[in-house]
């Protein structure tokens, strides 16, 4: 059952592909925190702690290994950890449109004979072959909705032997998805997974984090970073909290109870919750059903529609694009499907 009553939107929010809205129990720790803060009740210390805590609670919902996860601020800070190491000369391919956090940091290397090649989405796994070094793809697309084929996408990967990196900012948190399956998958947290803005992770494969150099390596990737603070020797972290960066206090307050949210209701729910959701708002607008929580529209003027109706959603390419999560129930689409037709 979808625990609806613990969140408080004055609006139909039918936006959380530009961000998510928090539960109460991210919403109380947030204010509780900025609460001690502001009289000085606690230190530090126990705002940091819920850093581990929301690695680990990702790393339940990827089925991925704690000590595989990396904590940053944003994707395309985790992405060019992989997008300095690769070798001079490597081929990208990626998708078109694809999001620049995703291909900003392989574009960057160009002064180093990378190159970044795109396809359509829906060829993306036949384009693979041997020249290809690097896929770089969003399990999701931001502007579309569309879902990649990531089951094709990885078998013609491996067979060609190259990276596989994904963004699945608009995935983890409503679509299942085992992140151990590719080299690195990286996601921002502040959308389906409803955290505040400035939280991100990155699950890596133990291969390629060793090609990897930590060179964003602060206090917080060090072995113990309650204590490592002072001095020589370099002494990071063995696991891939050696790529971690100093975390942002109250961003990381409010994320460890959004994971653990979602993780005791189970992205398996989540998933048929926002799809059935996604399905019956195109049924009204006389649409074949899709497997995406957004759905795009060539509606004229349908966000003006929305907005005048005091209903959130938001145009991208041109086109209407509404998403469904856990805050969202069928009274929702239907008015979004008044407000529109």
């Amino acid at each position: 059952m979808i625990p609806t009553h613990l969140w408080h939107s004055e609006t139909t929010y039918l936006n959380t592909a530009s961000f998510g809205l928090p539960p109460d129990p991210t919403y109380e720790a947030l204010q509780q925190a900025q609460e001690d803060w502001r009289h000085g009740r606690v230190s530090w210390e126990h705002w940091t702690a819920v850093t581990d805590r929301a690695r680990a609670e990702f790393a339940t919902l990827t089925r991925a290994h704690p000590d595989s996860v990396v904590v940053g601020a944003t994707v395309s800070g985790l992405i060019s950890h992989v997008a300095t190491a690769i070798p001079d000369g490597s081929r990208v391919l990626a998708p078109e449109p694809e999001f620049t956090s995703l291909l900003f940091p392989f574009l960057s290397q160009a002064d180093r004979g990378v190159t970044v090649e795109v396809v359509p989405l829906d060829r993306l796994a036949e384009a693979i072959d041997a020249t290809t070094d690097v896929v770089a793809v969003s399990a999701v697309q931001s502007s579309t909705g569309e879902v990649a084929a990531l089951d094709d996408i990885a078998a013609a990967a491996a067979h060609h032997g190259a990276l596989t990196v994904i963004d699945a900012t608009h995935a983890i948190g409503w679509l299942p998805l085992d992140a151990t399956r590719f080299d690195a998958v990286a996601c921002a947290a502040y959308k389906w997974l409803m955290s505040p803005r400035g939280t991100a992770f990155m699950v890596l494969k133990d291969e390629l984090a060793d090609r990897l150099t930590p060179n964003q390596a602060g206090w917080y990737a060090a072995a113990n970073p309650l204590t490592d603070q002072f001095g020589l020797p370099l002494r990071l972290a063995q696991s891939a909290r050696r790529f971690d960066t100093s975390p942002a206090w109250f961003s990381w307050v409010g994320t460890e109870p959004s994971l653990r949210l979602i993780n005791e209701i189970g992205v398996e729910t989540i998933h048929e919750h926002d799809l059935k959701l996604a399905n019956r708002f195109l049924a009204g607008l006389g649409e074949e059903p899709s497997n995406s929580a957004i759905v795009t529209s060539a509606i004229e003027d349908a966000p003006e529609k929305l907005a005048r109706a005091g209903i959130m959603a938001a145009a991208r390419a041109g086109r209407l694009r509404a998403s469904f999560h856990l805050y969202n129930t069928e009274a929702d689409v239907d008015a979004a499907l008044d407000a529109l037709t």
